[in-house]
């Protein structure tokens, strides 16, 4: 159902792309059959069996590239872009040639801006939406309606398929960032797609809100996090970035111990998994 959507919302566009491509991820939903009923002018990409969201991206941009196309628009099934959001990155490609990676607005649908921001000394800071009218630099991005310059997949690669879940995104704009490519936001071109599950937390008399992560997709999170850190290419003091890392996931246990009770056990397994993993270097499919 959210493909359907998500390709309606593509494939409606001002400014339409010249080839849709779906990257089927081993599925047994019956989605290929849909595709080939309701939408027989997309293209399929049938994997043999499930390589994540980061193989997903991986396999996607690697055909659009050795097909030879210029510009590389990708998102998630649940990202559906307004009608004119493909046209206005590219019009604004036109006005500022010396960027190669031009990033939508994201907003869920409770009206919450998200999807971009800065990274400084291991940690992720969001981008005050509010501030900007025009186009402004980042740092990274979700994979939810970023367009690439093939120029970008020449000299950066591709994301890493290895992560498997999660991260592959924030890596994948670091290493942009390195290779000396620029990223700018563009806040008239909107994708509406919700960040995920909000869960409200309370501690020790505190209050907050934070993204649900189930702890099969905590592993990958700190996994991918960790190895980012250690082996990674970004601007910045890696000691720092480590000691973040590591305040980060004590800060995590403690979380897991006194306030995700129903599930902490799995919690505590899955992160100090990740946290093996990334020191050694595993990347893959996780446990």
């Amino acid at each position: 159902e959210l493909l359907r959507e998500c390709l309606t919302a593509v494939l409606s566009q001002t400014r339409p792309p010249d080839h849709v491509l779906v990257v089927d991820n081993a599925s047994t939903d019956g989605t290929r059959e849909m595709l080939k009923e309701e939408f027989p002018q997309v293209g399929v990409l049938a994997l043999p069996e499930n390589q994540g969201g980061a193989g997903g991206f991986h396999e996607g941009m690697k055909k659009a590239y050795e097909d030879g196309y210029d510009w590389i628009w990708v998102m998630d099934d649940d990202a559906f872009p307004d009608r004119k959001t493909l046209e206005r990155l590219l019009v604004q490609s036109c006005y500022s040639q010396q960027y190669q990676v031009l990033v939508p607005l994201l907003r869920s649908s409770d009206g919450r801006w998200h999807g971009v921001g800065y990274w400084r000394e291991g940690r992720y800071r969001p981008a005050q939406v509010s501030l900007w009218s025009t186009p402004f630099p980042i740092d990274v991005f979700t994979f939810n309606g970023p367009l690439f310059h093939r120029r970008v997949i020449e000299n950066v690669g591709l994301p890493r398929r290895e992560f498997f879940l999660w991260f592959d995104d924030t890596d994948y704009a670091l290493r942009i960032g390195f290779a000396g490519f620029q990223v700018l936001c563009v806040p008239d071109a909107l994708v509406h797609t919700d960040i995920g599950r909000i869960k409200r937390m309370r501690f020790l008399c505190r209050a907050w809100e934070e993204v649900a992560v189930p702890p099969e997709k905590l592993y990958y999170d700190v996994r991918n996090r960790g190895f980012t850190l250690l082996n990674g290419v970004y601007r910045g003091s890696r000691w720092r970035s480590l000691a973040f890392y590591i305040a980060w996931n004590l800060h995590g246990l403690i979380k897991d111990l006194f306030i995700h009770r129903q599930d902490w056990s799995m919690r505590v397994r899955f992160r100090l998994l990740g946290l093996r993993d990334a020191f050694l270097g595993r990347l893959g499919k996780g446990p």
